[in-house]
């Protein structure tokens, strides 16, 4: 015979003219609410679930899974890292750590749950699989200091996989000649001009305003106060820079100096490059101005025409010096690709190339880490054997010249 459920007797108020039954319980965050009911029946039906709800919350607090832990921690970094940075984390997040492991507790996750999550990333780039490799473990450490974990199942995990990425060089002093012959009086001329004396990154230079451009001095140059952003393709300009390194004031050679005098000449925007409207360029602008390069190299383009009903896949290899069939304008005169980071890394080649010291380099290049300018001062100075023949027979001569002796 089944057990009586015994009906607790709860005291009553009057709400608005109705009679209500009223009882009182902690929340989760130990709070007291009050619960009503018109029957004694429903309040107690009302209570036994309130009841199991904070107990539910209480338990996942304790044990969060993969993907609630993964939230809170995006939130706990929305205070200290910039919106784009965040945005990157938590895409990142959502594809290659909350979709492989989000509905295990973290408490059950373990280091070969982690490397099966990693297996699809090896076949990736190298920066992406060190980018969520980092995610990882710092999801995971800052879960253990917060004593949600007795043991750490990243503690084991390599950092190392992926794909290394193919570094695009600096480009050619002939390169640099034949893109800006190419794109001469085109809409990415100015940016490729301050990309490529200034080493200006892009949201650097996008976001450059003529209130920082100093031409009627007698050394010119151009000061980086604001970045460029953008969010849901809408472009965002603020005084927030990469890195404090960032905030610099960089002289600028007397071809870049003509060339922002003669834009200046002709602008009716506060900012260097601007829309037709005198705006930042959103993102998909800035797409469209690079085409103007990337349409006229001899980069291998693929097509897709429906045939049938049917989708078919055409590749084309342009020849260098031919016209584009469907716009004779467009002529391929670059056996070469560029990206608007090549620009920059060029400016910093250059640099190490004539000599300018190292020191110099990275407060005019902006880094605010020594290793990124001597990693790029590294390959530029001893990439040539033969230019290191008189260095090595220099440095081991006295003790060539000792051994002699003792023969």
């Amino acid at each position: 015979m089944a057990k009586k459920k015994t009906i607790p007797q709860y005291t009553s108020v009057e709400r608005k003219g109705i009679q209500y039954y009223r009882t009182r319980i902690l929340d989760a965050d130990g709070k007291q609410v009050s619960l009503y009911a018109t029957t004694c029946e429903e309040l107690y039906e009302k209570q036994l679930a309130a009841r199991r709800q904070v107990q539910e919350i209480l338990f996942h607090r304790q044990h969060p899974t993969v993907a609630e832990y993964c939230e809170k921690w995006l939130v706990m970094q929305s205070a200290k890292v910039s919106a784009a940075t965040l945005k990157g984390y938590a895409s990142n997040m959502r594809n290659y750590v909350i979709k492989p492991m989000g509905d295990m507790y973290m408490e059950e996750v373990t280091a070969d749950d982690i490397r099966l999550a990693l297996v699809p990333l090896s076949k990736k780039s190298e920066g992406l699989y060190n980018k969520v490799n980092m995610l990882i473990k710092c999801v995971f450490y800052s879960a253990e200091r917060s004593q949600l974990l007795e043991d750490n199942p990243c503690a084991g995990i390599s950092g190392k996989g992926g794909k290394p990425a193919q570094k695009k060089e600096a480009l050619s002093d002939q390169q640099v000649v034949v893109l800006l012959e190419t794109i001469k009086g085109l809409p990415p001329y100015l940016f490729v001009m301050i990309g490529l004396y200034a080493g200006l990154r892009r949201e650097e230079a996008l976001a450059l305003q003529w209130d920082c451009v100093f031409l009627d001095v007698p050394t010119p140059y151009i000061s980086v106060r604001r970045a460029w952003r953008a969010e849901h393709n809408r472009p965002v300009v603020s005084t927030v820079l990469k890195t404090k390194a960032a905030r610099r004031d960089i002289p600028i050679p007397k071809c870049l100096a003509d060339c922002l005098r003669e834009a200046k000449a002709t602008s009716t925007s506060d900012y260097v490059i601007a829309d037709s409207e005198g705006q930042p360029l959103s993102y998909s602008q800035f797409k469209r101005v690079w085409q103007y390069i990337v349409v006229r190299s001899t980069k291998e383009r693929t097509y897709y025409k429906y045939v049938n009903g049917q989708s078919i896949k055409y590749t084309v290899k342009p020849t260098l010096g031919t016209s584009q069939k469907n716009n004779p304008r467009i002529v391929y005169t670059m056996d070469f690709e560029v990206t608007p980071h090549q620009l920059r890394h060029t400016y910093i080649t250059n640099l190490l190339y004539a000599g300018v010291d190292p020191k110099t380099v990275q407060y005019l290049a902006g880094h605010e880490n020594s290793k990124t300018t001597m990693d790029i001062y590294a390959k530029v100075k001893y990439n040539k054997p033969e230019e290191l023949f008189d260095v090595v027979n220099q440095a081991l001569h006295p003790s060539v010249t000792a051994d002699n002796a003792a023969v």
